[in-house]
């Protein structure tokens, strides 16, 4: 402190600037002190905003027709599979034939999901197929079987494999242009046989 009081006392300044000296010090010490205890004491945590998860976002509905035990429409969760939709409505029933689906593939929102009954064998009741009136020649493009439209005009086998294939990668057909969307059938070749299918 001797020190101090030797130092300030041989400082070549008046009075004067000593005291405005002092008082520089004082608001530098003073503000330097200021946010030194600032930032140590403890600030408002920053929280971030509370997550709130939709409820709606989480399911989808779809419908679920054709030979199931129990059409109708159903809530599932986000990423279900079409087996999981077809296990909602109780499952296929003896006389369905899901074979033309892709039960592996994973269902949107709003779409609807359809199980074919069986097109033949002696197993199933006539009360629970729908049969063709004699001496239709309409062949039903999402139930087909590769054999069946290799008898339509321009289709042969490789066309008849890529069609059903197709249709069990994206699910039935929704209207017969549909079948543009298959790899090697153009609008030429869907007009040999557009007026011998249904959907």
């Amino acid at each position: 402190m001797e020190n101090i009081r030797n130092w300030w006392s041989h400082l070549h300044y008046s009075s004067t600037q000593k005291r405005s000296l002092l008082i520089v010090a004082g608001l530098i010490l003073a503000t330097s002190s200021f946010f030194i205890l600032r930032t140590s004491s403890p600030s408002e945590a920053i929280t971030p905003p509370a997550l709130t998860l939709d409820v709606a976002a989480v399911d989808i509905t779809v419908d679920v027709q054709g030979a199931v035990a129990k059409p109708g429409v159903y809530k599932l969760t986000i990423g279900s599979r079409v087996v999981d939709a077809i296990k909602a409505a109780g499952g296929v029933t003896k006389a369905g034939d899901p074979s033309d689906l892709n039960q592996a593939r994973i269902v949107a929102d709003g779409e609807q999901i359809y199980v074919y009954a069986k097109s033949g064998g002696t197993s199933v009741k006539k009360s629970t197929v729908k049969v063709k009136p004699q001496g239709s020649a309409f062949v039903l493009i999402n139930r087909a079987s590769a054999k069946e439209f290799e008898a339509l005009d321009g289709i042969g086998p490789v066309l008849a494999t890529r069609i059903v294939a197709f249709r069990k990668a994206n699910g039935p057909f929704a209207s017969i242009d549909d079948l543009l969307k298959v790899p090697g059938i153009g609008a030429g070749t869907l007009s040999k046989f557009k007026t011998k299918v249904r959907v």
